[in-house]
């Protein structure tokens, strides 16, 4: 957790009992020293905006001691944006917290906001220390924080000033500046070109994992997951299975393959899948339900039928599928 004007330093703060968010961070220790990016999160071929930075100088400006010291890491423009997925929600981050006289209550589920507002970054004071959800804060990754969103989960971020677009990885909570929708890592500032200048107005899209460009979500509307036995080889996770559910309204059984808060994306993946689905592609269609645009394959006369075409996406098609909630 962090706040956002850097220039005030906060070293305790007190919260409510019903709050269960990690304390703050301070800055009492020096900041970690930046280490090499990881050779695992390199792309190979570099981001469409470079990431270029020079301290802010001047009476009042953002942010002016917290970019790197020095030369930037080598192939910092060969990081790789996340891609959305189904990830756990953290244990102890997503229950409602208080603030400075705030209240936050995080939302339950990632797609279910939509907003614009002023972001902000944060960079080597917080470089190496814990984030809300545990995990340490790398300036030189795509994440962010959100006072709201569900953690861990995704967002599109865009800079309204000059249109660039990123997708960030929300593990952290603040800002709890008046006014700032997000706090980003220095990277992703970087990349939208505002760290110099410290904050720009953006757009935040809340994203599910079918929001992703090529990927399939292979589920019912209301699915019910049943979790295979786990294996005792190591770093393996088990794969769910989508049960389809029989649709109220038509009376047939659906496989939905995503979900997504934009029409234009919902049209582009369905086109998209009709494509991969062949024949199958006729079975397309898009239902619209408080302003999220499902994908569904369907109707099947029975659960087995659609089954069995939940079989066909994830394997026959070589389909990525993850499970839809």
């Amino acid at each position: 957790m962090k706040f956002n004007n850097k220039g005030i330093l906060i070293s305790a703060l007190l919260i409510s009992a019903c709050s269960t968010t990690p304390p703050p961070r301070t800055e009492s220790k020096p900041a970690a020293t930046p280490k090499p990016t990881p050779q695992s999160t390199l792309a190979s071929s570099p981001s469409p905006y470079r990431c270029t930075y020079a301290p802010a100088s001047g009476s009042g400006a953002f942010y002016k001691d917290d970019g790197p010291m020095g030369e930037m890491p080598a192939n910092l423009d060969y990081v790789m944006e996340p891609t959305p997925k189904w990830e756990p929600l953290h244990k102890w981050a997503n229950r409602p917290y208080n603030v400075l006289g705030l209240s936050f209550t995080p939302l339950d589920t990632p797609g279910q906001l939509n907003e614009q507002g002023v972001a902000s970054w944060y960079g080597r004071k917080f470089h190496g220390q814990k984030t809300s959800t545990g995990e340490i804060y790398d300036m030189f990754q795509m994440t962010a924080a959100h006072p709201t969103l569900p953690l861990p989960s995704y967002a599109r971020v865009t800079n309204l000033k000059n249109g660039r677009s990123v997708i960030v990885r929300v593990n952290d909570r603040g800002p709890f500046h008046k006014g700032r929708v997000m706090d980003l890592s220095f990277l992703a500032a970087c990349r939208l070109g505002y760290a110099t200048g410290g904050s720009a107005e953006v757009k935040v899209e809340s994203l599910l994992p079918s929001d992703a460009p090529s990927t399939i979500v292979a589920a019912a509307a209301q699915p019910i997951v049943i979790t295979p036995a786990p294996t005792n080889a190591p770093n393996v996770t088990p794969k769910p299975i989508a049960i389809p559910i029989a649709d109220q309204a038509g009376g047939g059984v659906y496989v939905q393959l995503g979900a997504f808060s934009s029409q234009q994306n919902a049209d582009n993946f369905k086109a998209h899948a009709a494509r991969e689905l062949d024949q199958e592609g006729s079975k397309l269609s898009i239902q619209a339900i408080n302003k999220l645009y499902r994908v569904r394959l369907g109707p099947y006369a029975s659960r087995d039928e659609a089954l069995n075409a939940i079989s066909r996406v994830t394997g026959e098609k070589n389909l990525q599928a993850v499970i839809s909630k």
